[in-house]
């Protein structure tokens, strides 16, 4: 991680100001605490979170041996919706699975109520509400919803399958820090992206994201 990254990370855990206050490119008013970004629906930080935490999760399935794809269509039949990633093979008694991620944003102003009075409150919600969505593939796969906060936590059953699928790449490569390994780069994704949607809302010209808008 830059050291840029490493300021915003350590910066919004502690609440500390990171920036003098400004308004975003979406016109909202961004406080010196700079954490407006995290949930901006403008932010190109949002994307880059989402597809390097699909990225790690695929090719942590290649390494551990197992077959998957990207978004595959027709698994809910008569929708367009299409998860982030199945595996092309059974992943327990049968079933294939699949699995969706999702990273929101641990002070945005929707989830504050709950997150300042329990950790991963914002991610067992999101998670609950991932598993809703796609129920109707549960005839035929293993659904798991991945939610990981912007300020870390998991939901329960993102942390299940991250430990799993660790166990599993262990006993493909025989390294007993595949988990942790893999909790790192998830966690490390998740703060890259917070640095690119925090300096996603200085003026155009300023941020480093350009290029992703």
């Amino acid at each position: 991680m830059s050291n840029e990254a490493v300021r915003v990370a350590t910066g919004l855990r502690l609440g500390a100001n990171l920036c003098s206050p400004h308004t975003c490119r979406c016109s909202a008013a961004v406080d010196a605490r700079g954490s407006h970004g995290l949930s901006c629906q403008r932010s190109a930080g949002r994307q880059l979170r989402h597809s390097q935490l699909n990225n790690i999760i695929n090719r942590a399935m290649g390494r551990a041996g197992i077959a998957s794809s990207r978004e595959p269509s027709g698994l809910v039949i008569g929708t367009c919706l299409r998860p982030d990633g199945a595996t092309l093979i059974p992943w327990a008694k049968g079933k294939l699975l699949a699995w969706d991620a999702t990273c929101p944003d641990t002070v945005a102003t929707s989830h504050l109520a709950a997150t300042r009075g329990r950790a991963g409150a914002a991610a067992t919600q999101a998670g609950v509400f991932k598993t809703e969505k796609y129920r109707s593939l549960a005839p035929s796969h293993t659904f798991v919803a991945l939610a990981v906060e912007t300020f870390g936590p998991f939901n329960q059953e993102g942390l299940d399958f991250v430990s799993e699928l660790g166990r599993r790449m262990t006993q493909t490569t025989g390294d007993p820090r595949e988990t942790s390994f893999l909790f790192q780069r998830l966690s490390a994704a998740v703060q890259q992206g917070n640095v690119v949607s925090f300096s996603g809302t200085f003026p155009q010209g300023n941020g480093d994201d350009d290029e992703l808008d």
